[in-house]
């Protein structure tokens, strides 16, 4: 049992050492339900803690919350003598430092986001007599809610307006809580050791979505490719344009039946997009009686960024296609910058073309991974061959082919590298659907036979040519059973910013079955650990906006410009049904650290009328809590709280065009419902701050306040110019975040640009009484003559500032 006593220094360091130690410990799996203020996950802070140090290694708080957590300790210690100090210090750091833990959402009963927040965090009947019985003094100092102060001099009202209804969550007990610690911070497994992720959906009503891609030009759209021939584009925000961004349903060749594997199989984008405009889409065609795949070159429209040129089509390449089934699809540059184009081996079944079928015959082009060059073909052959391409001297071969002897490969990827040491880079990954026994997953190489049709797998399929000893083929890196699925569909190693603990993992799923699937690899041996991936049980993935159901029929998968990854899945495998649905993989047990993963996409000149998304899909196997139609009872604002709320907005990224995103409410026990309500001030939610609402931000977090002055207004957050600015106007901040005085009126972006904001307000001129900065002259909300370099700040305090000041 840890020690429950804060008398003393010496105290109150054993329990922070304790919990650091139950922190990581390697044990078996468990359900737990880690949750921060904002109602999601817990990270590992960029910067060390020199407040809360017990989080220090995974919690809530960033070094900018831990500063202001400390600035709101000094200003409540200022008010008790040394002998408070000797007695009520400890209380008060661990009673602050709760907002970090990585429960905070438990002990301050903000699982639901419908329900009021706590002011002070639950606490364990034993600790709460203590706290109680040493320093009942602070409790007004702690928290304004009225409840709490009128049962401040009755030991057994104020500890049960404290209590938690699940008592497993309060504090300290919940830091030596096995079940509740053991594997914290780290991916979930289930008792199969079945990796327990979770999703969120992106788009939806597609039909037959079998590509998602970036163009990687800054604007973080992306486009979603249905098998019928019609590209869609996707803002940032999610929402969808009315016009495709290319329409070419006329000539491709496709039909309403389940599973044809014809039509509109891939597209990519040049790497250099962002200034030639050209992309390549793979497709099937019919061409008298007889059917071909084509690889054709468009060009983007010069009068709209989000509409293809349908006149600029060049035919790269034709490839006749002897049956209706095993066509490839896949496009992508490399690293290297060449086209890879990833054809089938012409179909029906066991590559039955020529002695040893088309994909061992180096004079065909289907069965293989085919590498030509784009570049500068404005001019001259459409095409070149790389001049290392490794057939280009073997008589009889296709100078286009990089490596053969596969079946139909079905979605292929190139890996990033780790963000750190780029190890893996330029890697290419590809899942290769199987014949009768097996599905496999590739590592592509320079001139490399990949066994097929000789092998399946590791298995022998043409015994007669797999005992050839010149067939000198490459293993796959993983081959499962049909058991398991009967149609691998390649994936991506996740090495996005989002979900840390996913880096390196290259997670794939199979188009029969449904199954998702991960591989890890060990540097040192070479091998790669395989292990399923399962949707989160219980509460794992109650978060606002989080599913745990997808339709089983997993056709691509995708990553977004930033590196996070998607699949496309469908109800109903026909290029007809509009059952197609995007996810994104979501790692519910941890994060990355606020701010870490922001970036500010270009904008985007949009002509065409635009589709918001509205999510369909819900989570299931969770009793969500009812909407809380009872009022709180009226509280005055604890204000430094509710600035906290504030400032946990700032994450919400300013978008071009807003789109509604659906939330869901974090379930909570059957037990919760109908309870009053304990202990807590009234919740503010986004949608419910009001206009003026004021908050600091600054690069560097030294203090609680001081920062640059971000303002809220109509549903945004924006920067304030210095133009005027003048000491009354910080008073006017100040003053409304709770200080008694306005230290200095800081300009020149003293503490950083706000680039990611738009500038809401400039030529401000305040008489200091005003209750916000709105009430002051200025030059209408949205009109400035500004940039984020004179973006102003304050910096405020409690006491007196002298004349220099």
């Amino acid at each position: 049992m840890l020690q429950t006593s804060a008398g003393t220094p010496g105290q109150l360091g054993l329990r922070l050492q304790a919990f650091v130690c139950v922190l990581f410990l390697c044990v078996t799996p468990a359900a737990l339900h880690p949750q921060c203020l904002d109602f999601k996950p817990p990270f590992r802070p960029d910067r060390d803690l020199e407040f809360c140090i017990m989080y220090r290694e995974f919690g809530c708080c960033d070094r900018q919350k831990d500063q202001e957590l400390m600035a709101r300790y000094y200003r409540i210690m200022e008010n008790f003598t040394e002998r408070g100090h000797k007695s009520c210090a400890g209380f008060v750091l661990e009673l602050l430092c709760q907002e970090c833990s990585p429960f905070a959402a438990h002990l301050f009963d903000a699982e639901d986001p419908s329900t009021p927040l706590r002011t002070i965090p639950g606490l364990c009947p034993d600790y709460c007599s203590q706290f109680w019985n040493q320093c009942r003094s602070i409790i007004p100092f702690l928290s304004d809610y009225t409840p709490l102060n009128q049962a401040k001099d009755d030991q057994n009202r104020f500890c049960k307006l404290l209590e938690l209804d699940d008592a497993d969550y309060c504090y300290p007990h919940l830091l030596s809580n096995h079940k509740l610690n053991q594997n914290l911070g780290r991916v979930q497994k289930d008792s199969d050791g079945c990796l327990q992720l979770c999703l969120e959906e992106v788009a939806n009503g597609l039909r037959n979505p079998l590509a998602m891609v970036h163009a990687n030009d800054g604007t973080h759209r992306f486009f979603v490719a249905e098998q019928v021939g019609l590209v869609w584009t996707y803002l940032p925000d999610r929402s969808k344009l009315e016009k495709p961004f290319l329409n070419i349903t006329k000539a491709v060749l496709t039909s309403s039946w389940e599973g044809d594997e014809r039509g509109f199989l891939g597209i990519t984008f040049h790497p250099k997009y962002k200034y030639n405009g050209k992309l390549y889409v793979y497709y099937s065609v019919e061409v008298g009686f007889d059917e071909r795949i084509r690889i054709s070159e468009f060009k983007v429209s010069t009068n709209d960024m989000n509409l293809v040129d349908h006149t600029s089509e060049r035919v790269i390449l034709e490839i006749d296609e002897p049956a209706s089934n095993h066509n490839g699809g896949m496009l992508l540059f490399g690293d290297d910058g060449y086209l890879y184009i990833f054809t089938g081996d012409g179909g029906m079944a066991g590559d039955p073309f020529g002695k040893h079928g088309n994909a061992q015959n180096k004079s065909a082009l289907l069965g293989k991974v085919l590498r030509i060059d784009v570049d500068n073909n404005d001019k001259g052959p459409l095409y070149r061959i790389p001049s290392d391409n490794p057939f280009i001297h073997e008589p009889g071969a296709r100078p286009e082919v990089y490596a053969y002897g596969v079946r139909n490969m079905w979605r292929c990827s190139v890996d990033r590298g780790d963000p750190h040491t780029k190890e893996g880079k330029s890697r290419i990954f590809c899942g290769d659907v199987g014949q009768n026994k097996y599905e496999e997953v590739d590592i592509i190489e320079k001139g490399c036979n990949y066994g097929w049709r000789a092998k399946e797998g590791f298995s022998c399929y043409d015994k007669k040519l797999c005992t050839n000893s010149s067939l000198n083929d490459v293993l796959p890196i993983y081959a499962y059973p049909h058991r398991k699925g009967k149609s691998v569909t390649g994936g991506y190693v996740y090495r996005g910013c989002e979900h840390p603990n996913l880096n390196g993992m290259y997670i794939f799923g199979d188009f029969m079955s449904g199954h998702l699937m991960s591989l890890k690899e060990n540097t040192n041996s070479g091998e790669w650990k395989y292990n399923e991936i399962c949707m989160g049980m219980g509460l794992t993935c109650a978060f606002p906006g989080l599913i745990n159901n997808y339709y089983p029929y997993i056709i691509s998968f995708a990553e977004d410009e930033s590196g996070e990854l998607y699949f496309m899945s469908t109800g109903t495998p026909s290029a007809t049904a509009p059952s197609g649905v995007i996810y994104k993989v979501v790692d519910p047990s941890r994060r990355a650290p606020p701010r870490r993963c922001h970036y500010e996409p270009l904008p985007v000149r949009v002509r065409s009328n635009l589709i918001q998304f509205v999510p369909q899909e819900n989570l299931i196997g969770v009793e969500l809590p009812a909407e809380n139609t009872s009022e709180a009872e009226p509280t005055r604002t604890y204000e430094l709280l509710l600035d906290h709320l504030d400032r946990l907005s700032e994450r919400e990224q300013d978008r071009t065009t807003p789109a509604p995103i659906r939330t869901t409410r974090s379930p909570q026990s059957p037990k919760r419902k109908g309870r009053g309500r304990k202990g807590k001030g009234r919740s503010r939610s986004l949608s419910e701050l009001h206009n003026g609402v004021v908050r600091l931000v600054r690069d560097e977090f030294l203090h609680g306040d001081r920062g640059r002055v971000e303002i809220y207004v109509h549903g945004e957050w924006g920067t304030v110019c210095d133009d005027l600015w003048s000491i009354k106007n910080a008073e006017v901040v100040c003053r409304q975040l709770g200080f008694k005085y306005a230290l200095k009126a800081a300009r020149n972006a003293e503490f950083g640009e706000g680039k990611g904001l738009r500038i809401l307000l400039d030529d401000v001129h305040c008489n200091g009484t005003e209750f916000n900065l709105l009430n002051c002259i200025h030059a209408g909300v949205g009109n400035h003559n500004c940039a984020h370099y004179e973006d102003a700040g304050v910096i405020c305090g409690n006491s007196k500032p002298s004349e220099e000041a």
